[in-house]
């Protein structure tokens, strides 16, 4: 290739890494790579000439802004769930609503169902556990799964399958939405039946104080799940002005990190489960945990997003 030629199809990019410097670190070692790409073939083919110092000057300088990077990495974990998470999830709080509210409507959808049919709670909960329960109902510990093993070996198992359900629900966003949307809906048509068992004995104060605890964040989590995967989904579907590859690797990136931010989450929930769940509390101090974890949820993935996303634009 002519040097020429070499010049003008590569000018543009050269001039956006000089005159765009970027922060996001997969960006800048992206863009480095491919000016290191670029330096190596001008060595190659054009050793003396004036593009190859200039690349070579480029590179030097984006060397520099990656060691600094290097050096900024343990405040990246900071600044990620301070700035980068919320400002990132802000972007997503449409589909947020959408995910809660098809969660909210098939849990509707479970109570009316088990309502109305006697059999329903058995498909969906699952004879033995309902075996389980109702045996726990006669020995006066309706809510006596929780105590059915010890509380480290608990902890390890719900946090797993927690994380694990929440991974599922966000890369089934792949299938155009459609596999994030059904998983929200099974699980809230679960939750409505489940609730429903209990209050169809009286137990619904009993349960929501006791269950819950945990519950508030574990729920809110496979909610933000399926937002995450709503988030990948729609991007394939709604490239917008991107092309749709592109949106779909900047809809995987976003997704993949409001997933990955909802992994303390499940971790605290699953101590609460493994730990106090457990407890015979009074109701004054369940009720504070309950309101205690709403309120965090509400504020950081609600109201602290959008907040930081004002003052960032003032």
């Amino acid at each position: 290739m002519r040097e020429s030629l070499f010049v003008k199809r590569n000018t543009d990019k050269w001039q956006a890494i000089e005159q765009n410097p970027s922060r996001d670190p997969d960006e800048l070692t992206e863009r480095f790579v491919e000016l290191t790409d670029d330096l190596s073939y001008a060595r190659t083919f054009y050793p003396d000439s004036n593009v190859t110092r200039y690349l070579n000057g480029l590179a030097a300088q984006m060397h520099r802004g990656l060691m600094q990077n290097r050096r900024d990495d343990r405040s990246r974990f900071i600044t990620f769930w301070q700035y980068e998470l919320p400002l990132l999830f802000r972007q997503s709080h449409r589909l947020l609503a959408v995910s809660a509210g098809v969660f909210l409507a098939a849990c509707v959808l479970g109570w009316v169902s088990a309502a109305h049919d006697n059999t329903f709670v058995r498909l969906i909960l699952g004879d033995q556990y309902v075996n389980m329960t109702l045996e726990n109902i006669k020995k006066g510990d309706p809510l006596g799964v929780y105590n059915s093993s010890d509380q480290a070996t608990m902890f390890v198992q719900i946090t797993s399958n927690n994380i694990y359900v929440a991974f599922r629900t966000f890369v089934f966003g792949l299938f155009a939405s459609f596999g994030s949307l059904a998983m929200l809906f099974y699980n809230g048509v679960m939750l409505g039946a489940f609730q429903y068992f209990f209050y169809e004995r009286g137990l619904l104060l009993d349960s929501v104080l006791k269950i819950w605890i945990h519950g508030t964040l574990e729920i809110s989590a496979i909610v933000i799940a399926g937002c995450a995967g709503l988030t990948v989904g729609n991007s394939l579907l709604f490239p917008g002005t991107y092309s749709r590859l592109d949106s779909f690797r900047r809809g995987i990136k976003q997704g993949l990190k409001i997933a990955v931010g909802l992994v303390p989450i499940f971790i605290a929930a699953g101590f609460l489960e493994s730990f106090v769940t457990r407890l015979t509390l009074p109701p004054l101090v369940s009720g504070s945990i309950i309101l205690l974890s709403a309120a965090f949820i509400i504020w950081y993935f609600v109201m602290y997003p959008i907040r930081l996303n004002r003052s960032t634009k003032s």
